[in-house]
């Protein structure tokens, strides 16, 4: 098992790794790790709507938006779907 602090200066799930690295939008699966949640527990979360950042529906998929993943992350405080919700109602 790998010392804490070798994890710490290298955590491909760190908001600065995360940065420099990702797209626009992740998969749930690296959104999970980046929370520390199980695939299915992400997966059963945004299927309530109550996954911790925004996640968008393409098609058959589920992507996360990584502005929104980031900003949960770094403060703390969840940011869910509501503005989606009420563009559904809009319709």
């Amino acid at each position: 098992m790998p010392s804490q602090s070798s994890t710490t200066h290298h955590d491909p799930f760190s908001p600065e790794h995360i940065r420099a690295t990702w797209s626009g939008t992740a998969s749930v699966e690296d959104a999970a790790q980046a929370f520390g949640l199980s695939r299915s527990k992400s997966y059963d979360l945004v299927r309530r709507g109550e996954f911790p950042c925004r996640v968008l529906p393409i098609g058959r998929t589920t992507r996360v938006v990584t502005a929104s993943l980031l900003r949960v992350l770094e403060s703390g405080e969840p940011e869910y779907n509501t503005a989606s919700s009420a563009s559904t109602k809009a319709s």
